[in-house]
C-alpha cells in the first residue's frame, strides 16, 4: 500500500470514528449536570475556533490526507508555532465535548480510540513531514504536537 492509499485509510477510518462518537445515541451512564455542559460548550466552541485557524492556517498546504502537498511549505507561524497539529487537536477538543454530554460510556470510549488514532495518525504523517521538509524534525524538537506549552 503506497502513501497516498494509506492516507485515504487513515481517512476512512477517523470518519467511523468520528461518525460512532458524533452520532451513536447518547446514555444515561452520568448525569449531565451543569458544570459538565459548561465544560462541554467551552471544549466545542475552543475545538472549532482551533479547527478553522489550523485550517486557514495552512492555506495551500491544506490536504485531506496527512500526506503532504508536493508544492506546499511547511507552517510554523501562527498557531503552527504554538502546536504542530492545531486541525487534531481542535477535532479532539470537539469529540470529547461530544463524548462528554452524551452521557455514554460507548461514545467515551470511541472518544478513548479517537485520541489515539490521532495520535497514530499525527506519528505516521510526521514521519512524511520529516522526508518532505529536512527542517521538520528541529520544529518538532520545539512545538508540541497537541498541547501548547505555557
Amino acid at each position: 500500500m503506497n502513501d497516498q492509499q494509506t492516507g485515504w485509510l487513515f481517512v476512512a477510518v477517523q470518519i467511523l470514528l468520528l461518525g460512532g462518537v458524533l452520532f451513536l445515541p447518547g446514555s444515561d451512564d452520568w448525569n449531565n449536570s451543569g458544570a459538565l455542559e459548561l465544560i462541554s460548550w467551552f471544549l466545542r466552541v475552543a475545538g472549532l475556533i482551533i479547527l478553522v485557524a489550523g485550517v486557514f492556517g495552512l492555506g495551500a498546504s491544506l490536504t485531506p490526507t496527512p500526506v503532504p502537498v508536493d508544492t506546499g511549505e511547511l507552517k510554523t507561524g501562527g498557531l503552527y508555532g504554538l502546536m504542530r497539529h492545531p486541525i487534531y487537536t481542535g477535532v479532539i477538543l470537539i469529540v470529547a465535548a461530544s463524548a462528554i454530554t452524551s452521557g455514554s460510556f460507548v461514545r467515551a470510549f470511541i472518544a478513548i480510540l479517537t485520541v489515539v488514532f490521532f495520535n497514530i495518525k499525527a506519528r505516521w504523517e510526521e514521519v512524511r513531514l520529516t522526508r518532505r521538509y529536512p527542517e521538520y524534525p528541529a520544529y518538532a524538537s520545539v512545538v508540541p504536537r497537541f498541547i501548547p506549552r505555557p
